[in-house]
């Protein structure tokens, strides 16, 4: 299968010129001005941007969780973000406790074969002995994984203790993988939502009320400092306030290496939403961590701008009003998640591109680019270069949409984005070298995602070592 797409702007996160693009097998083969070749399938780029294919560094397809499952599955959810220029997910294995973490991988890639776009896995780690210190090395060394979830929040379910972070931190940097974490104090969580339950506080309002962004902030600053002693590097997932920000900001200046995660609906939407007099509405908002105040939300986009936020991602889980009704008497029984995946890039080019807060380069490396350097699949994906594989969306600045749940192809009833005016949308997706959306219409193949390999960091995880094994104190001969 051969295609060319002509007439274009290549937009990269490091450079911009007009050029062709053609793609053969799969991957990028030729780029330059007035490409000579015959090509089966050609795409008439002018006017518009030729830009790397979305990655989505976080989403949570057909997940279980809260006793349900997440109404989007892996074909739908990836399709679903084909139609809004993803052409890549980052999902998560999350064992239950005790659950051997290697089983409930080979679980999830089986659910995964359905994907219409290219998947990769974070792997959870929810408990802690030597079968996981084991399986951990085999999941980096023969599957391709090379981060691990850590989950603060959540307790007497899948919270990972202070015990559990050294042990999976120290492991993780032994074999060159990089810890995640999703930070908030799970102990403060649950005592003050038994504190807000027992004032008769049962509504959706309850849930930024459980969550305060110093809950966020404590734990994005404890796991911080366990990667500092250990001397691994970190990524802090859909940071959501400036407490966790300015914890970002000043291990980065001291020079850790730390990366922080922003979701599109933090930059956009703000508590308000959680006081909807319909309580529907209201819960189809609750996920963790909340939805903020507006000062949070200047902060996170000064953060995206300067750089000590790296990525943007979705957090995409979808549940419908009849799942999350599970709280309608207890506001800490409504599912977490929202969904995301098919608008996050259209609204973050209408926001940020389009209000001079980013410019087109700095949009590739936060919705792509950034995501596959710091998860060491780049320049196989996030690039447009020879030799990448040709997941590419072309991008029509001037086209217009109003997001609705009536015309998306998310599998849930209800979007965050509601009624919001885009300007900036994809006009068709490449997948794999394949038109898989074009002009509204997608053309998506269930089974044509493929897995793709995340390979150690063996390089700068070997400095690190150095640097942490001097680091330790030695013992003093007192004879």
């Amino acid at each position: 299968m051969s295609l060319l797409i002509r007439g274009g702007t290549v937009i990269s996160a490091d450079r911009t010129a007009r050029a062709d693009v053609y793609c053969e097998n799969g991957k990028i083969v030729g780029i330059g001005k007035d490409l000579e070749v015959k090509a089966k399938q050609t795409i008439d780029a002018g006017g518009q941007f030729v830009m790397p294919g979305g990655i989505d560094p976080h989403t949570h397809m057909q997940l279980p969780f809260m006793g349900t499952v997440a109404s989007e599955d892996f074909f739908t959810g990836t399709s679903a973000g084909l139609a809004g220029g993803t052409t890549m997910i980052l999902d998560f294995v999350i064992p239950d406790p005790q659950q051997n973490i290697l089983d409930a991988y080979l679980t999830w890639r089986e659910w995964a074969e359905k994907s219409a776009a290219d998947y990769s896995f974070h792997v959870a780690i929810t408990w802690w002995d030597e079968s996981v210190h084991k399986d951990m090395g085999t999941l980096v060394r023969e599957h391709g994984v090379n981060s691990f979830k850590h989950f603060m929040a959540y307790k007497d379910a899948i919270m990972a203790t202070d015990d559990i972070l050294y042990s999976s931190f120290s492991r993780a940097l032994e074999l060159g993988a990089m810890p995640t974490v999703h930070a908030e104090n799970g102990e403060l969580v649950y005592q003050l939502q038994k504190q807000l339950l027992a004032n008769g506080i049962t509504g959706p309002e309850g849930h930024p009320l459980s969550r305060p962004a110093a809950v966020e902030g404590e734990a994005a600053n404890r796991a911080i400092r366990f990667a500092e002693v250990i001397g691994v590097p970190l990524y802090i997932v859909h940071v959501s306030c400036n407490d966790a920000l300015e914890a970002i900001t000043r291990a980065r200046l001291s020079g850790q290496r730390v990366y922080g995660e922003v979701l599109a609906g933090h930059l956009l939407i703000d508590e308000s939403v959680y006081l909807n007099p319909d309580w529907e509405a209201a819960a189809a908002h609750v996920m963790s961590p909340p939805f903020r105040p507006k000062e949070h939300q200047q902060a996170l986009w000064k953060g995206l701008q300067s750089g000590i936020l790296q990525t943007t991602a979705t957090d995409h889980c979808c549940f419908c009003a009849d799942q999350k009704a599970a709280g309608r008497d207890d506001f800490s029984l409504i599912p977490n998640g929202t969904a995301g995946i098919e608008d996050r890039m259209a609204v973050l080019w209408t926001h940020g591109v389009s209000t001079g807060r980013l410019t087109p380069q700095e949009f590739v490396a936060a919705t792509s680019t950034n995501a596959a350097r710091i998860f060491n699949i780049y320049p196989r994906k996030g690039a447009i270069e020879i030799g990448a594989d040709a997941d590419i969306v072309v991008w029509d600045p001037e086209a217009r949409k109003t997001i609705s749940a009536k015309t998306h192809h998310q599998n849930i009833d209800f979007n965050i984005f509601e009624g919001m005016q885009v300007k900036g949308l994809p006009s068709h997706t490449i997948a794999a070298g394949k038109l898989v959306y074009a002009d509204g219409e997608l053309q998506v193949e269930q089974g044509a995602g493929k897995y793709v390999d995340r390979p150690a960091y063996p390089t700068a995880f070997s400095a690190l070592k150095i640097i942490a094994e001097q680091s330790r104190p030695q013992a003093v001969d007192r004879s």
